[in-house]
This record gives structure tokens, sequence and C-alpha cells, in this order.
């Protein structure tokens, strides 16, 4: 992949961060937290996507995703732990809002995941930027 590439890449997937996070916000003001949870959550992992690119990495697997994020930018202090917490959590509510039977997430928990959404992006943002990825 050229450098070029790269780029295009990066700012494609930090464009469906923030546009899956504005999702997530409508979908919040229109009571429908199921789906907030959901955009929050992806809004998150396409950040993580377009992060990981600059390293040439990458997997289909949410997991796998999780799994390079902590390896490689928080166990080597790039991020906090609280960032990934907000990620894995993120991940988790998701999984109970999309998949467990009569679980229904509330106005908090959708805000509160929302504006963890938030700080994630702004976070990658920044470091992408300190990297050389001005977006």
């Amino acid at each position: 992949m050229t450098d070029r590439q790269l780029r295009l890449l990066v700012n494609y997937r930090l464009n469906e961060a923030e546009e899956t996070w504005r999702e997530a916000e409508i979908l919040l003001e229109q009571s429908a937290f199921r789906g907030s949870v959901n955009r929050s959550y992806y809004a998150m992992f396409y950040a993580v996507l377009g992060l990981l690119a600059t390293r040439g990495l990458g997997t289909s697997k949410h997991s796998g995703v999780m799994g390079l994020f902590d390896r490689e930018f928080v166990k080597t202090g790039v991020f906090s732990r609280a960032l990934s917490r907000s990620l894995h959590r993120a991940f988790d509510e998701r999984q109970a809002s999309d998949y467990g039977e009569m679980l229904m997430p509330d106005q908090e928990l959708a805000a509160d995941l929302l504006g963890q959404a938030q700080v994630f992006i702004n976070e990658i943002k920044t470091q992408l930027a300190k990297v050389g990825f001005e977006l």
C-alpha cells in the first residue's frame, strides 16, 4: 500500500467513525437506545481500524481488533487502560443489547457510551496527528 493509499484509508475509517458517532447521537435523541449503543460501539471500532491500518494491521474479528489495539497501543503505553476498558465495555454492551433476549438498554447507558465513544475517537485522532496523520 502506498503512503497515499494508507492516508486515504485512515481518513476513510475516521470519517466512518465520526459519521457513525453522529448516528448514535441521533438515535439517542430519538430514544432509540439499542441503536445508539450499537452505533457508539461501531464508531469506536472504525476508529481502531484506522489506527491499526497505520501499522499494517487488521482483522475481520471484533475480538481480534480489540486484542491488537490492546497489544499494540495499550500495553505499550500509547493509550491508557481506561480507554481500552471503554472499548471493551462498548463491545460487551453492544453484544448484550443486540443479541441478549429481553434486554433493553436505557437512556443513561446509551448516553454514557456515546460520551465514551466521543472521547475514544478524539484520543485516536490526537494520536494519529502525533504520528503525521492530519485528519
